[in-house]
């Protein structure tokens, strides 16, 4: 696991939507006001089905994985099938989810806290950026950004920068590589192993 992917899985704990306020919250709103609640959940369950439970109903219903998986594919997403498109999709999304199920049991004995900082947004703005701060003892403060757009379902996370290091473009370079190697078929199957791998050890 990457510090980087290890960092991102850390901060999605406080990007979990409340779906009552999703129709008229602006997106840092959305960020603050339930921050709370999926802290508050992981410091009273270390179940592991529990876990993944929060991650699949906190996490997949508010970022836009196809996008996510088309933008650290790169280029070689046009040339994919339909098919591997989704397969591709589909592998990448259970790798995040995977790995932030593993953080979430980490972080449920922690003590975070997200500061979400002001959003300056204009009327008619449909593609921001949402600032924030983890805190956690004994490290330093790391900086999170959500790269969010206001698609037709709602605000969508598509990008996620920690410490000026961006999700997408950290895969993009080792995705290409496999690419290169093995095409689109033989990234698909590195992914498949990789969960693999994230299942067993679970």
């Amino acid at each position: 696991m990457t510090r980087l992917l290890t960092l991102f899985c850390a901060a999605l704990l406080g990007i979990s939507f409340s779906a009552v306020a999703a129709d008229t919250a602006s997106p840092d709103q959305l960020v603050k006001t339930t921050a709370d609640e999926v802290l508050s959940i992981l410091r009273t369950t270390k179940d592991k089905a529990t876990l993944r439970k929060l991650a699949e109903q906190k996490v997949l219903p508010y970022f836009d994985f196809r996008r996510m998986t088309q933008l650290a594919v790169g280029p070689s997403w046009r040339q994919a099938t339909p098919e591997q498109q989704k397969a591709l999709e589909d592998q990448f999304r259970t790798l995040l989810v995977n790995t932030y199920t593993a953080a979430l049991n980490v972080a449920a004995v922690g003590n975070e806290s997200l500061e979400v900082k002001p959003l300056e947004m204009k009327r008619g703005d449909d593609d921001v950026t949402v600032r924030t701060i983890i805190r956690s003892p004994n490290r330093q403060p790391t900086s999170v950004d959500y790269r969010m757009s206001n698609t037709s379902a709602g605000w969508k996370v598509y990008d996620v920068v920690v410490e000026n290091l961006s999700l997408v473009t950290n895969y993009r370079s080792s995705f290409a590589s496999e690419i290169g190697r093995s095409g689109i078929d033989g990234l698909v199957k590195v992914l498949e192993s990789k969960n693999r791998q994230i299942a067993q050890a679970g």
